[in-house]
């Protein structure tokens, strides 16, 4: 995928009222934790994640979303009323229908000939909205769309936290140590076309790889699926994600410096989906990026989802991490296996 007239125009994000610490969880877990035997700092060290936040109880999906939407155009020189798309991207959604992003679309007063809809692709949800925004614009469909997502983790983790204490079972200890790195937040970005752009950011292209074959290996929902009918699940395969997420990344990786004719030296800067500190080591390892080209959240915000790669980016832009001129590559990969990587011309 190759885009002439597509730019990131803004970024606008919300992050929830309360930290949770790791520490804290574990207190929650210390039955289980001397039932297993296991020392209290493992989550922490094992993950290289100190913190996350979580929303207040209650609060729906789309608050989130339409307060970062309101940021982000705030931020950039679009008008609500520019806009061809609002498409939401998160996991979590307010209902299995109406779509999430109608809810948005309607508090930002977007209606008539835009396309509102809810895309989902597990943790790439955000990105596959940023590729058919950027399709759209590219084919004249549209001037300028919004990607918008929120991430909940609060009752995940509890429903996870309380199966634990009930199990005391070190091998759902272990599927379940990728739920308790959750973090929540909202984000919205802003694609523009060339005539209404003021910020200049290009969004240059991007290459997709799927690997279908490792569906199973993470999976999160309603223990027998949709209508729900069994008590939530999230299950994760640790080491088969890392394993097989890094083999497709590199598959990726190449694809994506050969689509943008791009030169590895020649990626001044990446932000790639926040999981763990293991996690973001193989990686770059993999592709051979020194990890100060590499802008992490993970540490303070946990794995926010769908959420957590543009955040990031708009947290490195702040704080100058990301500058004029920087050939910047999101690098997101999500359960399925699904990796997705786009450049960015900043």
């Amino acid at each position: 995928m190759r885009w002439s007239r597509v730019f990131l125009e803004a970024i606008g994000y919300d992050l929830p009222p309360n930290v949770v610490t790791s520490a804290a969880l574990e207190d929650r877990l210390a039955p289980l934790y001397a039932a297993l035997r296991i020392q209290p700092g493992q989550l922490e060290a094992l993950t290289g994640i100190r913190e996350r936040r979580i929303w207040n109880p209650g609060t729906r999906m789309s608050e989130g979303a339409l307060r970062a939407a309101r940021r982000a155009l705030d931020l950039s020189g679009v008008a609500a009323r520019d806009l061809g798309a609002v498409i939401f991207g998160g996991v979590c959604r307010d209902n299995l229908e109406p779509a999430t992003a109608c809810a948005v679309a309607a508090g930002l007063g977007v209606r008539g000939d835009a396309v509102v809809q809810d895309i989902s692709n597990a943790c790439l949800g955000v990105l596959s909205g940023l590729c058919t925004v950027a399709n759209m614009i590219e084919l004249g469909q549209a001037r300028a769309g919004i990607v918008v997502s929120c991430e909940s983790s609060r009752e995940i983790t509890d429903i996870m936290i309380a199966r634990l204490l009930e199990t005391r079972n070190m091998e759902v200890w272990k599927t379940s140590l990728a739920t308790l790195t959750g973090g929540s937040g909202a984000v919205a970005v802003v694609l523009a076309d060339s005539e209404l752009s003021l910020a200049r950011h290009r969004l240059a292209g991007g290459v997709l790889r799927a690997a279908p074959e490792h569906h199973g290996i993470c999976r999160w929902g309603p223990d027998t699926g949709i209508p729900p009918s069994a008590p939530m699940v999230m299950e994760t395969d640790a080491p088969a994600v890392l394993t097989h997420g890094v083999a497709l990344g590199k598959e990726t990786w190449a694809a994506f410096l050969g689509e943008l004719s791009w030169k590895k030296d020649q990626v001044d800067k990446v932000v790639c989906h926040q999981v763990t500190a293991g996690h973001r080591a193989a990686i770059l390892n993999a592709f051979s990026v020194p990890l100060e080209r590499d802008f992490p959240t993970f540490e303070y915000l946990g794995n926010m989802g769908t959420v957590s790669l543009p955040i990031t980016l708009g947290i490195a832009a702040e704080r100058g991490f990301v500058a004029a001129g920087d050939r910047v590559g999101l690098l997101g990969i999500g359960s399925g296996l699904n990796c997705l990587m786009m450049g960015v011309e900043w």
